[in-house]
């Protein structure tokens, strides 16, 4: 089978590797689809050769169906259409057994620490599979982890309908974040720099604020009668977000924490004090996210083929990522791991 693999920071070759064989409790996918997320572009860049082992693929927002079956699994079957909620738990910390398992003190993430999705096969246990609609698009399908992120992050939000939500960044997981809020009942409002994500926002229907362009927290206090936004999705992990979220919170408002900031940052505590805030982080997702995502996803009520930008086939990742760094404005590449017929 091929995998595309790998190798050293800014490196990936396709090369031929032995075909999986499923051990107990595991199957063999065959990938349709996986996706490059913000995740597989650090590893590109070597900001985790600490937990990537090259030469390794990588890669776990996927789609596919069941190509093998190891010993032990009774509940799936061979051409089964599958996708993989990628997170391994100890079941033994405290986190584990307080029922947090998505957050393991001692969690491993496949296609990080594991090889992962950008090869035409791909071994995992069978407890983490998630089986998929027949109808479903299966290069839709590969958008359902991401969107589990995003209806975590609603759900952690206690967003109630008729709230007036902020998303703080319009690239693909704060436009998912955005979808998700609007169909919870949300009145969503982006923030986005970017010319193109942001015409891609109002094309959605979504109100956006350029804050190059405009005072973001003085439109938000006057659209909301001076208070400000009841849930505010901080999605950009830039300074300027931090700052802004204790801005544009209303008095006993919500901050949900969805990006990863790689240094502290300053935030006004202060404000979170004076108006009694409320911050939530929001880490990955739990089963129910991912049943969800799905439903959302199969519906086909919210436009989530908008989001995907290009496709490559798996031979040419390291064009893929070669472009997204050259391609600010594009929001989801997807990779297609077979070849086809």
């Amino acid at each position: 089978m091929r995998a595309a693999q790998y190798i050293r920071p800014g490196r990936i070759e396709c090369r031929e590797i032995p075909d999986t064989v499923p051990g107990p409790g595991e199957v063999t996918i065959a990938v349709e689809y996986c996706g490059i997320c913000g995740t597989d572009v650090h590893i590109f860049k070597g900001h985790m050769d600490q937990r990537v082992h090259p030469p390794q693929a990588v890669g776990h927002e996927m789609s596919g169906k069941i190509l093998r079956l190891g010993d032990g699994v009774t509940e799936f079957r061979i051409g089964d259409a599958v996708t993989v909620r990628p997170l391994d738990n100890c079941g033994s910390c405290n986190t584990c057994r307080a029922g947090f398992t998505h957050i393991c003190e001692k969690l491993k993430f496949f296609g990080i620490e594991t090889p992962g999705a950008f090869a035409e096969e791909w071994v995992v246990p069978a407890r983490l599979l998630h089986r998929l609609p027949d109808n479903m698009p299966m290069d839709l399908a590969a958008l359902v982890e991401p969107a589990a992120v995003a209806c975590h992050d609603v759900r952690r939000s206690g967003l109630k309908e008729g709230d007036f939500v902020v998303v703080n960044g319009g690239g693909p997981i704060g436009m998912l974040i955005a979808l998700t809020a609007r169909k919870a009942g949300g009145q969503v409002t982006v923030i986005e720099i970017n010319p193109a994500r942001l015409r891609l926002a109002r094309e959605l229907g979504f109100a956006v604020i350029d804050p190059k362009t405009a005072d973001a927290v003085a439109r938000i206090r006057r659209e909301t009668g001076g208070s400000g936004a009841d849930v505010v999705f901080e999605v950009t992990g830039s300074e300027a977000g931090a700052r802004l979220i204790t801005e544009a919170a209303r008095p006993r408002g919500t901050i949900v924490m969805v990006a990863i900031y790689p240094a502290p940052v300053p935030v006004d505590l202060h404000k979170f004090f004076w108006k009694e805030l409320t911050m939530t982080g929001a880490r990955v997702y739990e089963r129910e996210d991912f049943e969800r995502a799905i439903a959302l996803v199969a519906a086909r009520e919210l436009p989530f083929d908008r989001l995907i930008s290009r496709v490559f086939p798996l031979e040419e990742l390291q064009n893929a990522f070669e472009y997204l760094g050259q391609a600010p404005d594009a929001m989801k590449i997807l990779i297609r791991c077979r070849k086809e017929a």
